[in-house]
């Protein structure tokens, strides 16, 4: 085990020598390193004007590498970062180099230098630093050394949003995306509910530094020790399979339940004194952690109830860039009917939505064109789910394709009732679908940015003085004349939300403005067993970082279902290196479930954990 402190310097001869052998692993000859001495060198009276701390074996306090942050703000240059030979390989350097980017954004500093030996440079690449930059890209910091190759980090701290939402440190989360939904009893809804079940894995992301997952369905022993791998995690408990078929839970019983009839389990998760952050609040959930169950808290996830909220705020002025569509509740298939063909007749798109649906589940985009091919408006109603409908204005798009047409505010309200701004997103909606989300610097044009965040605030407070507590977002659709008009809001946490919370992970552990992608299916074509699987993620792991980019499995179990398919999500610093990743993975992902397509076909069987029993286990 590795430890930090600060230098001494009464032992800045000792480091310097240290930082000598370090250079010379290289392979460089005594000459060179002669000349290169003065400049490496390490005098007693620096060691604390070079900030310069040390890494040492916590068994035997023997010191394995050192790392100086120089400088003054905003610029701090990270001057030396040296491995003892014999532990490089171990992980030293990387927890130096996290240290040091903690220590400049805690300073102040906005951008941290790193004039780096070449033969180091895979290293900063792999630490998220961006470079290598050589001879000629001089800025006011001047060029690099000869023989140096320039990095840049942007130094950040956790966001303050994230810090807020769990206090900064790690949460248990559980995964009860199906019991959530249950509680409302949507016609619209898969009653097995599989698909909830899938993306429970999104647990994993729940808050930035999870300490424990608790999940209904077991999932790949591998998964998080990968994840985990990238995002830094450390003792990740993980409790899956809780919900499955054989639990001995009485029908109709959700994951907070399957819990709670572990004693055993649920004293650990309470004992262990973290936050409990669940995907949703449910009268399960309210029993496991102890606060009052209030279900009021939640009717404005009423698709009807949410309008009505939406039309209140408008009529108080102050939002004149958004547009608010008109909804008409419909009691009967009948009365749905009549409504749907006299819009139709003249000439006007109609959206059908379920009070209750996720995902796009139970919204329905109908034309006039599709009412015709129908053969009328009742025909076309009965191939929907039966339940109760609403009825509202279809809202044209922008013209220019390219132009974001689906958008979301993600926010919280805290345990006092103060509201958190989280940021705005652009979602992937294919018809009335949600397939994903983007995340990250001005991918919110200009236009709609402070309109959707002074909306998404207002409902907020609402939801505040309401009672609830909790995450939330708020859904929006743009027009083609610069206005948002808003569609539904989530009491819950969300796909956008996971993406949010993975960018403010890499932002503090590798330097700020992240662009986040989640990528809620991407198809495979064949079940893939979980050696399969696991290449594949290896594979997909190396290709991103070749791109500038990381590969992260959000979603690993559907990899294992009848149609088969995987969630995922890729980061980068620019939304070029993000498409490029996002179609390397579909790529990839669909030439290895080609190789296994046949196979299946001629019926060799396909193992899987996740079809296994609950078990617990530290990565």
């Amino acid at each position: 085990m590795v430890k930090l402190r600060a230098a001494r310097p009464g032992e800045a001869e000792e480091l310097g020598a240290l930082v000598l052998r370090s250079k010379a692993y290289w392979g460089y000859d005594a000459e060179f390193l002669a000349s290169c001495a003065p400049e490496l060198r390490i005098r007693d009276g620096e060691v604390a004007e070079r900030r310069i701390v040390v890494a040492e074996d916590a068994a035997d306090g023997r010191v394995l590498g050192l790392a100086s942050l120089e400088g003054g703000p905003p610029v701090a240059r990270l001057g030396l970062l040296f491995v003892e030979p014999r532990a490089i390989g171990r992980g030293v350097g990387r927890r130096l180099y996290r240290d040091a980017l903690r220590r400049a954004a805690g300073l102040g500093f906005r951008r941290m230098l790193i004039d780096a030996d070449p033969h180091a440079a895979g290293f900063y690449r792999a630490m998220g630093a961006l470079g290598p930059q050589g001879p000629g890209a001089a800025g006011d910091e001047g060029e690099p050394p000869a023989g140096l190759v320039r990095f840049e980090a942007a130094p950040a701290a956790l966001a303050a949003w994230a810090q807020a939402w769990t206090g900064g440190g790690p949460a248990v989360h559980v995964g009860n995306v199906a019991e959530y939904n249950a509680q409302f009893g949507d016609a619209s809804l898969d009653p097995v509910q599989r698909a909830a079940h899938h993306y429970a894995c999104l647990a994993a992301f729940y808050s930035p530094s999870p300490g424990a997952l608790v999940l209904p369905a077991a999932v790949p022993p591998g998964w998080i020790p990968r994840v985990g791998r990238l995002l830094e995690w450390e003792g990740v408990e993980v409790y899956d399979g809780l919900a499955q078929g054989g639990s001995g839970l009485p029908a109709g019983a959700g994951l907070s339940d399957a819990v709670r009839a572990r004693p055993a389990l649920a004293g650990r998760l309470g004992a262990a004194g973290l936050p409990l952050v669940p995907w949703g609040l449910t009268a399960g959930f309210a029993r496991l952690s102890g606060r009052p169950w209030r279900p009021r808290e939640l009717r404005y996830e009423s698709k009807s109830a949410a309008h009505g909220l939406f039309g209140r705020i408008l009529a108080g002025g102050g939002h004149p860039r958004i547009l608010l569509p008109g909804q008409w509740p419909v009691p009967t298939r009948r009365a749905a009917a009549r409504l749907l063909a006299a819009r139709a007749a003249a000439g006007a798109s109609t959206v059908l939505k379920s009070e209750h649906g996720v995902g796009g589940s139970g919204t329905t985009v109908v034309s006039p064109e599709r009412v015709r091919a129908a053969g009328g408006a009742r025909a076309l109603l009965r191939a929907l789910p039966r339940g109760p409908l609403l009825v509202e204005e279809y809202v044209a798009g922008p013209a220019d394709p390219q132009e974001p047409r689906d958008l979301t505010y993600d926010g919280f309200v805290d345990g006092a009732g103060r509201v958190h701004e989280v940021g705005g997103a652009v979602m992937d909606v294919a018809g009335a679908g949600y397939r994903g989300a983007t995340v990250g610097p001005a991918v919110v044009p200009a236009w709609a940015e402070k309109p959707l965040l002074a909306f998404g605030e207002a409902v907020g407070r609402e939801l505040s003085a309401a009672g609830y507590r909790g995450w939330f977002d708020v859904d929006f659709v743009a027009d083609g004349s610069g206005r948002l008009a808003p569609t539904e809001t989530n009491l819950r946490l969300t796909g956008p939300s996971i993406a949010f919370m993975v960018a403010a992970r890499l932002d503090a552990l590798r330097g700020a403005g992240h662009f986040v992608r989640i990528a809620d299916r991407v198809e495979l074509g064949a079940r893939l067993p979980d050696a399969a699987l696991d290449e594949l993620c290896e594979v997909l792991e190396r290709g991103c970082a070749e791109l500038g980019a990381v590969f992260l499995p959000a979603i690993p179990t559907g990899a294992f279902d009848p149609a088969p398919w995987l969630g995922v999500l890729v980061a980068a610093y620019s939304r070029e290196a993000l498409d490029a990743a996002e179609a390397l993975v579909r790529a990839e992902a669909l030439a290895v479930g080609a190789a296994f397509a046949d196979d299946q076909r001629a019926g060799s069987p396909v193992s899987s954990k996740s079809k296994g029993e609950g078990g617990f286990r530290v990565t």
